[in-house]
């Protein structure tokens, strides 16, 4: 980007690559957050350390309105978002496990638990972790990895919908990665960021609306993406009662002496904004900007297919992700942001996987999107341009 505009101070770049957010605040959650910052200012609304698990309304409504009630309030966990809860998983199993991602898959799984040393050395010929199983994930096999043929690993990093592929995984697939987790005594450490862009109701949101897997997962949910708190920071862990080590101990025992020893949770604030997204009106508002990057990601995509560009995802998710076959990601971006000025998400940069493939975000504003697809047309030649004319 640098050298582009190095070279082209003019030029104008717009981004459909990163995965923030753009629109702002719903006016309901907003509204919430300045009441919430103007009470500390007062000796009547003042509030302090918090308790260590979070809110306890905030808890019981994420039980309620996003779980149904399948989970229970004592067993959710409010954290800064689903990065930091993954790195700090990573601390309560340690060094020494085994695990298994999807290929390709969000890069955080990987690299907290290279940080961590779950890994011994770097494959450069592969461009993979030796010690890490990576669960390839392709077109071919519905982006869902062949179970029969992943070795058994302590634990298991699955999201859905999957970050970058924007596939979503079947409740038949989730019963097989729930059965496999079992019979290997895995867990699963579930990402359901993207959970609220699933608008087929045959599509689990949850790993717990399959039986048993309150007995072998992990999941981790946020709200970043559900309702643009990318920058305020807020999301939740739920570690089921049922989830016990080997010896029989639960699990939960050890992960609340780990969140109440390295985390002090979220700022009062923010867990205000997210008890005001689960506000009727809160989830209303929120479904409408929703529905504004999904609209983002069905124009990407169509105008990518009438191009003749095979893509994945988008219908769940914010993301599509575009086949380049015999391509190198790294060449495929550079082409587009060098001839077009336009970013996307190299594939590489999500697992040996993700060769050959770009990842485009419906995560920005509709005019920026309806300019990147003007500019993605194919630019005619001038005698191609007379010939139209006549």
């Amino acid at each position: 980007k640098q050298a582009l505009l190095k070279r082209n101070p003019e030029a104008k770049i717009i981004s459909l690559g990163v995965g923030d957010t753009t629109q702002p605040l719903v006016p309901h959650v907003a509204e919430r957050l300045a009441q919430s910052a103007l009470a500390l200012g007062t000796t009547k609304g003042y509030s302090g350390y918090g308790p260590e698990q979070g809110e306890l309304l905030l808890r019981e409504k994420i039980a309620h309105k996003l779980y149904h009630n399948c989970i229970r309030p004592h067993e959710i966990f409010i954290n800064d978002g689903a990065k930091s809860e993954v790195g700090r998983l990573q601390v309560l199993f340690g060094r020494d496990v085994t695990i298994a991602v999807q290929d390709p898959s969000y890069p955080v799984y990987v690299d907290t638990s290279v940080i961590m040393g779950q890994t011994r050395s770097y494959d450069t010929k592969l461009h993979q972790y030796s010690g890490i199983t990576y669960m390839l994930s392709t077109p071919e096999n519905g982006f869902f990895p062949q179970l029969q043929e992943v070795p058994r690993t302590d634990l298991i990093y699955f999201c859905s919908p999957n970050n970058p592929t924007g596939t979503v995984a079947t409740r038949k697939q989730l019963t097989q990665l729930v059965s496999f987790a079992k019979k290997n005594r895995s867990i699963i450490i579930f990402d359901s960021a993207y959970a609220p862009y699933i608008r087929d109701p045959n599509l689990p949101r949850s790993i717990y609306e399959i039986p048993g897997a309150n007995e072998v997962a992990i999941e981790v949910g946020s709200f970043s993406k559900m309702a643009g708190f990318t920058g305020v920071r807020l999301g939740w862990s739920i570690v089921p009662d049922d989830l016990l080590y080997d010896d029989g101990t639960p699990v939960r025992t050890d992960w609340h002496r780990i969140h109440s020893t390295f985390f002090n949770n979220a700022s009062n604030i923010a867990q205000q904004g997210g008890i005001a997204i689960l506000d009727e009106m809160g989830l209303q508002q929120i479904e409408q900007v929703i529905d504004y990057y999904l609209e983002n990601t069905r124009i990407i995509k169509e105008a990518l297919e009438d191009l003749g560009i095979s893509t994945y995802g988008g219908s769940s998710a914010p993301y599509i992700w575009a086949a380049f076959p015999g391509r190198k990601s790294w060449d495929v971006f550079e082409e587009i942001l060098e001839n077009k000025q336009i970013i996307t998400t190299p594939g590489s940069g999500f697992g040996p996987g993700g060769e050959g493939f770009v990842r485009f975000s419906g995560l920005a504003r509709r005019e920026e999107v309806v300019e990147a697809i003007e500019r993605l047309q194919p630019t005619k030649s001038r005698t191609e341009q007379l010939i139209q004319l006549t």
